[in-house]
């Protein structure tokens, strides 16, 4: 299955939207710990990779910060294929509200 990628422009250079990444993660863990858990979560310079368990299934993917754009990719499960467009949504919903004021 193709990964789903979500680039989401901003204006905060990288340190600072890096910044905003981690915390908009902890925020997450917290408001959806019902829904998913956090597996994994490695930074490599500009880059964090992930796992996460989501209804049963384990997700994986990559967020890639760059002075000007976030790019996340979201990795489903073939089980999880039909949730393309609503996974895809919420990342472009939640990413934007983490990296808001672009």
């Amino acid at each position: 299955m193709d990964p789903i990628v979500v680039t989401i422009p901003h204006r905060h250079g990288k340190i600072e939207a890096t910044r905003r990444i981690k915390t908009g993660i902890e925020d997450a863990r917290t408001r959806y710990a019902a829904e998913f858990k956090v597996a994994e979560q490695t930074w490599e310079g500009d880059r964090l990779r992930y796992r996460v368990a989501v209804l049963g299934q384990t997700v994986t993917g990559t967020v890639d910060v760059t002075d000007a754009e976030v790019r996340v990719e979201v990795v489903l499960t073939w089980l999880m294929a039909h949730l393309v467009k609503p996974a895809e949504a919420i990342v472009r919903r939640e990413g934007e509200a983490i990296l808001g004021g672009s």
